[in-house]
């Protein structure tokens, strides 16, 4: 029978004491564990492998642990792992520092391994609960991303990436957004509780333009966002130019779709209910339907897929 694949954990330390320790305790515990010496050896094995869990240590030469753990966050996927520190500096101003950098707690030297384990795996706990929840959206088809103060982009559903591709023309159109998130981080830190969460523009273009509404704060500083692209496009020229309608047949149609009834189309655009229904006739010829219904869902996906 096959054995349950090991949750991975990889142990970022100078120290070659502290490093045979934690391998063969949590090897015993049953983590597949690998090792790095320094900052940029940790860099180099996550570009091979990507851990389950990091435990880093806060005081190394050169590069230390807080660098490093800010340098891992920048890489999409590894941002969402979570970074456990090891340090002996237990001064407030270093647990912050250590939190500030990405990490999501820390552990006091020595070491005591039964609390390690535990935290290992309340940890774990957590980070795959919040990936099942960015899976969710992702087939939910949300156009959702997550985004820190400093407008650097932690995550984002697939289609709010190809969104904002799409409308910028560019493949690297998320970063585009980073400065105006950053912008709006630094107005929200400034006002404090007077601050109104209102959408903002983050590209503008002569056929669209896209926004960004707030929606929560998932973190420390973490921030979740709503991507809407703004067309400048009318509802009923968008079903005109998708159906090859007239002017006059698109605003029926596009009434039949907000559920309005004939009665209802005619009183709003001036038209006899005779009119409404030759009007009615053609649209459904020319969409190649049957019924009212059937016109209002080719419809309303035409104006979905113009809204993507």
């Amino acid at each position: 029978m096959n054995e349950a694949p090991r949750d991975i954990v990889l142990i970022v330390d100078d120290s070659p004491e502290t490093l045979g320790f934690l391998t063969d305790a949590l090897e015993q515990s049953g983590f597949s564990v690998l090792i790095a010496t320094s900052g940029h050896a940790a860099l180099k094995v996550v570009d091979r492998i990507t851990p389950d869990v990091i435990l880093m240590d806060a005081v190394m030469p050169g590069m230390d642990g807080f660098d490093t753990c800010r340098s891992l966050k920048t890489l999409p996927g590894i941002a969402p792992v979570p970074v456990i520190f090891m340090t002996g500096l237990t001064e407030t101003e270093h647990i912050v520092h250590a939190l500030e950098s990405g990490g999501v707690d820390y552990l006091s030297k020595p070491i005591n391994i039964d609390e390690l384990r535990a935290r290992i795996r309340v940890h774990l706990a957590n980070a795959r609960s919040a990936q099942s929840a960015r899976a969710a959206l992702d087939a939910a088809g949300r156009h959702l991303l997550a985004v820190s103060g400093n407008g650097s982009i932690r995550w984002s559903t697939p289609q709010a990436t190809r969104l904002v591709n799409t409308a910028t023309g560019r493949d690297d159109g998320l970063d585009l957004l980073s400065r105006a998130v950053a912008g709006w981080a630094a107005e929200r830190e400034r006002q404090g509780s007077a601050f109104r969460d209102q959408p903002f523009l983050v590209h503008e273009a002569p056929d669209a333009a896209l926004q960004l509404s707030f929606v929560s704060a998932i973190g420390a500083d973490e921030y979740l966002f709503r991507l809407t692209r703004l067309s400048q496009t009318s509802d009923d020229e968008v079903l005109r130019q998708a159906f090859a309608l007239t002017v006059r047949e698109a605003q029926v149609l596009l009434w039949i779709a907000k559920g309005k009834s004939n009665r209802d189309i005619g009183e709003i655009l001036g038209l006899s209910a005779r009119t409404v229904n030759k009007h009615l006739e053609q649209i459904y010829i020319k969409l190649g339907v049957e019924n009212r219904a059937s016109a209002a869902v080719r419809a309303a996906d035409a104006l979905r897929g113009a809204a993507q």
